[in-house]
């Protein structure tokens, strides 16, 4: 994490300087300047939080020069082999996206449609410990 750390920290100070560079030369326009002060801002908290992981956890085994594949190796998460509700999701954010063109009451359709999906990728595996 401290190489992405670096990374992001470099970008920072490129958007900062960026940034105030901007906002001197083009008399303080207020688009340009916003829009460069939230690009530092948002690339200032991800280097922060890749400083405070690194601190916080140390090395990982892909910084080590010498590591092997098998240092990263652990269990790997459940994954479903079969689930209707990715269909059911993307149907409803496509049912809902042609709502906001055609009107409020497919967008409200859509909408249903698009919860039920979320919500049962959500809940699907909920007793799945049990």
């Amino acid at each position: 994490m401290k190489a992405e750390s670096y990374l992001f920290g470099g970008v920072a100070v490129f958007f900062l300087t960026t940034g105030v560079g901007y906002g001197w030369w083009s008399g303080r326009e207020p688009a340009g300047t916003a829009a460069l002060t939230v690009a530092f801002i948002m690339s200032s908290l991800i280097c922060f939080l890749f400083a405070h992981n690194y601190q916080r956890r140390g090395t990982r085994p892909e910084d080590n020069d010498g590591g092997k594949i098998a240092d990263r190796a652990g269990p790997v998460d459940f994954f479903p082999a079969r689930s209707p509700y990715p269909v059911l999701t993307a149907t409803g954010a496509s049912v809902a996206a042609l709502g906001i063109v055609y009107g409020l009451w497919l967008f409200i359709l859509g909408f249903g449609v698009l919860a039920a999906g979320v919500g049962g990728l959500t809940f699907q595996y909920v007793h799945r410990g049990e």
